[in-house]
């Protein structure tokens, strides 16, 4: 089997390889094209979907945190409510005062309780404001994850009909792809895929044109150009690293450049 691979290897010439390698590229520039046609919108959708996570976990978090402050209200009250069983007791114990000592320690501690009783109140107030706040975040992150919901339904519709649409036509250029990958020698079509993935038109191979590069417009010596007519090896351009064939190799007529 092996024999068998590297003698149909021999066999084809580098011409038939260049002339494979260029029919290979046509097509996949099609199937680039569609999914230009795509547009960003899997990026959007993605984008979407990785938001509409992000507000859910904000709204749990809010309301995390809600029940983290209602949790120090009650914690509140209940020091409100010992403070006024102290309060109560200590006025108790005013009516059976022997001296002024004890009625001023009494005194004091009433006072003391009173304070408390006062700054309980207002971490009360401030944990309801904050409650408050919270719950109004909620309510404009739901507003915001309401609308992000429904652009992203709109978006998931257009990209399944726009995918519904070219799909066809993606899945008979990937087939007619597979027919011409085995008239390209292994090594060179994996150069090219590589090129191709690293170029950023997805161009792994180009014809001259007007005496430069197809890929990066380089300036080619007219020596270079006449191995690449030849058709004898494969020559990469040296700038951008572009396979290079000749114009009448992709079927095109040769531009000629203005005196």
């Amino acid at each position: 089997m092996a024999n068998d691979k590297s003698k149909n290897e021999q066999v084809l010439s580098v011409e038939e390889r260049l002339k494979s390698l260029y029919q290979l590229q046509t097509l996949l520039s099609q199937i680039d094209k569609i999914r230009i046609v795509r547009g960003e919108l899997p990026l959007e959708v993605h984008d979407l979907e990785d938001e509409i996570e992000g507000l859910h976990t904000r709204i749990d978090n809010y309301k995390a945190e809600i029940e983290e402050l209602r949790q120090k209200s009650v914690a509140e009250k209940e020091k409100i409510r010992e403070s006024q069983a102290k309060i109560e007791k200590y006025k108790e114990q005013l009516d059976n005062v022997r001296n002024n000592r004890e009625f001023d320690l009494l005194s004091k501690e009433i006072e003391f309780q009173t304070l408390e009783i006062e700054l309980c109140e207002k971490h009360i107030n401030d944990y309801a404001r904050l409650m408050d706040n919270k719950a109004a975040d909620i309510s404009a992150t739901e507003e915001t994850l309401s609308d992000r919901t429904h652009i992203l339904q709109e978006k998931k519709t257009e990209l399944e009909e726009i995918v519904s649409e070219t799909k066809q036509d993606e899945e008979r250029i990937r087939e007619q792809a597979k027919e011409i990958e085995p008239r390209i020698d292994a090594r060179t079509l994996q150069a090219f895929k590589r090129i191709r993935k690293n170029a950023r038109n997805g161009l792994g191979i180009v014809y001259i044109q007007r005496n430069a590069c197809g890929g990066c417009f380089n300036r080619i010596p007219p020596q270079k150009q006449m191995e690449i007519k030849m058709h004898k090896k494969i020559i990469v351009c040296e700038y951008c690293g572009r396979i290079m064939i000749d114009p009448a190799l992709a079927g095109v007529e040769e531009e000629i450049p203005a005196k």
